[in-house]
C-alpha cells in the first residue's frame, strides 16, 4: 500500500515529536546524582540511598614500613563501599574512614589473662598468662558496615581498614608504635593517588581510587578514634578534618598515673601487653616474630610496671608529642564520667590545638565511654571540610557540653572548655579523721596532721559514704544553698608521710549527700579523681623511695570536669591510698599521715570565690 507525500511527512513528525519527548524523559531520569545540602549540611539523597546499589570491593594498600620482619613491605586490608554512580556516572565524592585492630575480632577476657593486681608496690609482677592466638572473623570483602548508613545516603564513600598485624593487614601490632600513625597515611595516600592499591595481599595488579575527590575525612571511638589522630600527626595531604571519640591519646595516661600504676575502670589488671595480644588476629605465619620483637623484647622490657615511670617508650606512644605537623581540623569529643579512657586524653590534645591554631572544636557529655557528637555537628564538621562548603562551622560555638539531665544530642554552647569566667578556687583543710573535716577557703592554723591506713579491700564508693573510717580521709564544703559550676581541671597539693618507701595516692572529689536511689549510677556522685606516686613528686621520669616519716609535697592534677553541682549538695574532697577499681592492691597496713595545714586543693568555679561564697 502507497502512503502520501503528506502523510509520510506527517508520521516522520509525529516520530520526531514522539523521539524528542522521549529524549528529555531518558535526559530527566538520568539526571546525574549529586550531594546536596541545606543549612549547612549534606542532605540525604534518594539515589544513594538503598544499600542495594552501593558497590563494595576489597584491596591490599602498599604501606612504607616493614614491621614484621619478612623484607617486604606491609600492605594494609582496606574495604570500600560507594554509591553506584561512582562507577556509572564517574561521580567523584570525599570518603570518611574509620580504621581499626576490632574488625576482625579480638582476643580471651578475664581476669586470669591480666596482670594480678594483688601486688606488692615497687616489686616484681608475677607473671602474666597468655591466651590463644585470636582466631580471625570477617569475610571479604566487607571489613565493617559502620558508618556507611550515616555517610553514604550523605554523598560520601566510607572506606574501613584493619589496622597492622590484624585481620587480614600485614605487619605487627604496636599499640601505638609508628606503624600504626602510617598505616591509616597510606590509606590516605592511596586515596589521593599518591600510594599503591593492589587486588591481593602478595600480587601486582593494581586498583586506583579514581572515584575520591581527594578529600578524606576520619572517625571513631576509643582505639578507633585514636587512629584518626595517630594520622593526622603525620601531616599526610588530604586528610582534611577528624571526629576522634573517646580517643586514647596517650598509653602513659592509659595504663600510669602520675607515676602511678594505674588501670582503666573495669579492667583491674590489663596493661598494654595485654591489649597487644588482645588485638593480634593478622597472619600466623609472623605471629611468632611480632611476639617476639614487639611484646616481648619492647613492650615487657621497657613498660615499667615496677615503678611505673615515664620513659622512652611511653613518650613514643604519647601523640602529644608528635602534633607539630597535624593541619587537620579536628571536633573531640569525651565523656566527664569515662573512667575507661578518662577525660584528660582529649582535654591535653584539645589545648595543644587551640594553641597551634588548627580549626578545633569539644564536644563534651555527662555519660561513661564512648558517645559521638549530635549528628548535625558532625554533618557540619564534614560538609565544611571535606565537601568544602562554606557553612560558617569555625565561627559556631567552640565547646559544646551536654548539660546534667540533658539528652545526649541536645548540648549547650559554651565560647571555650574550660569556661572562660572560670576561675581557681583555693580549698584548705579542717581535721575531722575519722569522721569527717571541713574544707573552706580560709586557711586553718596550726591545723595539724591526720592519719589513714591503707587498705584495697574497701571501694571509694563505700569509703566516701563511711561515717567513720580509718581508711580514708574526707573534708567537706557546706551545702550549697545555690548551684555550683565547675570547669575545668582541679589541681591538689598534698603534703604527706608514709610509713613505708613507696605508697599508692588516690584522691576523689564527691559530691554529698550520696544519692542511694535504685536507679542512681556511682558517677552521680563522683565529680573527679586523681591519683600518684608520691616517689615521683619530682620527676615523672624517676622515682625517689620516700623516708618513712618524713613529709613531702605531692601536686598533680585531678581529671578535668564541667559540672553543675546543685543546691542541697555539698563538695567533698577524700584522700586514700590503694583505689580499689585502679591502682594496685598492696598488703594493707601502710599509713598516710597527712599535713593540714600543707595540703589544698584548686578547683575551677565558673564566677570564681565570689560566685562560691553566694551560693553559700
Amino acid at each position: 500500500m502507497h502512503t502520501s507525500r503528506l502523510t509520510r511527512t506527517a508520521f516522520a513528525c509525529i516520530s520526531l515529536v514522539t523521539c524528542l519527548v522521549a529524549g528529555r524523559s531518558i535526559a530527566t531520569a538520568k539526571e546525574p546524582a549529586k550531594p546536596v545540602f541545606k543549612d549547612g549540611e549534606a542532605q540525604v539523597v534518594k539515589a544513594f540511598e538503598d544499600s542495594d546499589y552501593w558497590i563494595r570491593h576489597d584491596l591490599w594498600v602498599e604501606t612504607e614500613f616493614d614491621s614484621d620482619g619478612d623484607d617486604k613491605l606491609d600492605r594494609m586490608h582496606v574495604s570500600v563501599t560507594r554509591p553506584r554512580q561512582t562507577e556509572s556516572e564517574g561521580l567523584k565524592l570525599p570518603v570518611v574512614y574509620n580504621s581499626s585492630p576490632y574488625f576482625a575480632g579480638t582476643g580471651a577476657k578475664g581476669d586470669e589473662y591480666f596482670w594480678n593486681p594483688r601486688q606488692e608496690l615497687g616489686e616484681d609482677p608475677p607473671e602474666r598468662k597468655h591466651f590463644d592466638a585470636v582466631e580471625r572473623t570477617g569475610m571479604r570483602p566487607i571489613i565493617s558496615k559502620r558508618h556507611e548508613k550515616d555517610w553514604v545516603p550523605r554523598g560520601y564513600i566510607v572506606v574501613h581498614s584493619s589496622s597492622p598485624g590484624t585481620g587480614l593487614s600485614q605487619g605487627c601490632p604496636t599499640v601505638g608504635g609508628d606503624n600504626e600513625s602510617l598505616a591509616p597515611k597510606a590509606v590516605i595516600d592511596w586515596l589521593c593517588g599518591r600510594a599503591d592499591g593492589f587486588t591481593t595481599p602478595d600480587g601486582n595488579e593494581k586498583v586506583t581510587a579514581d572515584w575520591c575527590t581527594g578529600k578524606v575525612g576520619m572517625t571513631g571511638t576509643s582505639y578507633n578514634g585514636t587512629i584518626p589522630l595517630a594520622a593526622a600527626t603525620t601531616g599526610v595531604d588530604g586528610l582534611e578534618a577528624i571526629i576522634p571519640v573517646a580517643p586514647n591519646t596517650s598509653y602513659y595516661h592509659y595504663y600510669r598515673s602520675n607515676g602511678l600504676v594505674r588501670h582503666p575502670y573495669g579492667y583491674l589488671g590489663e596493661d598494654i601487653d595485654y591489649l597487644y595480644d588482645f588485638i593480634h588476629s593478622g597472619n600466623e605465619a609472623r605471629r611468632e616474630y611480632c611476639d617476639c620483637t614487639v611484646r616481648d623484647q619492647e613492650m615487657l622490657t621497657q613498660f615499667d610496671r615496677v615503678n611505673g615511670d615515664y620513659n622512652d617508650f611511653w613518650a613514643g606512644r604519647d601523640y602529644l608529642n608528635d602534633l607539630e605537623p597535624l593541619k587537620a581540623a579536628v571536633l573531640m569529643a569525651h565523656a566527664f564520667n569515662d573512667w575507661n579512657v578518662v577525660p584528660e586524653h582529649s582535654v591535653r590534645i584539645y589545648e595543644a590545638l587551640k594553641k597551634k591554631g588548627v580549626p578545633t572544636q569539644a564536644f563534651f557529655h555527662q555519660g561513661g565511654h564512648g558517645g559521638p557528637p549530635p549528628m548535625t555537628m558532625m554533618n557540619r564538621w564534614f560538609t565544611r571540610y571535606l565537601h568544602g562548603v562554606e557553612n560558617g562551622v569555625e565561627k559556631d560555638p567552640r565547646a559544646w557540653i551536654v548539660r546534667e539531665g540533658d539528652k545526649q544530642d541536645k548540648p549547650t554552647s559554651y565560647p571555650d572548655y574550660p569556661h572562660p569566667d572560670a576561675s581557681p578556687v583555693t580549698f584548705y583543710l579542717s581535721g575531722g579523721a575519722p569522721e569527717r573535716g571541713s574544707l573552706s577557703t580560709q586557711a586553718t592554723q596550726d591545723a595539724g596532721t591526720e592519719t589513714l591506713v591503707d587498705n584495697f579491700s574497701f571501694d571509694g564508693a563505700s569509703l566516701a559514704q563511711a561515717e567513720w573510717t580509718e581508711h580514708r580521709l574526707i573534708y567537706t564544703t557546706p551545702k550549697f544553698k545555690e548551684p555550683i559550676h565547675l570547669s575545668g581541671t582541679p589541681r591538689i597539693t598534698i603534703k604527706l608521710a608514709s610509713s613505708k618507701p613507696v605508697a599508692n595516692l588516690s584522691v576523689w572529689l564527691v559530691s554529698l549527700p550520696w544519692n542511694n536511689d535504685k536507679n542512681a549510677k556511682i558517677t552521680d556522685n563522683i565529680i573527679t579523681r586523681g591519683w600518684a606516686d608520691p616517689q615521683n613528686r619530682n620527676s615523672m621520669t624517676e622515682s625517689e623511695p620516700l623516708e618513712p616519716g618524713t613529709f613531702y609535697e605531692v601536686s598533680f592534677d585531678l581529671q578535668p570536669d564541667d559540672q553543675v553541682i546543685p543546691k542541697g549538695q555539698q563538695i567533698g574532697l577524700m584522700i586514700l591510698s590503694s583505689d580499689k577499681d585502679f591502682t594496685l592492691h598492696p598488703t594493707p597496713g601502710t599509713e598516710l599521715t597527712i599535713d593540714l595545714g600543707g595540703t589544698s586543693v584548686s578547683l575551677p568555679i565558673v564566677g570564681g570565690k565570689e560566685a562560691f561564697e553566694k551560693a553559700l
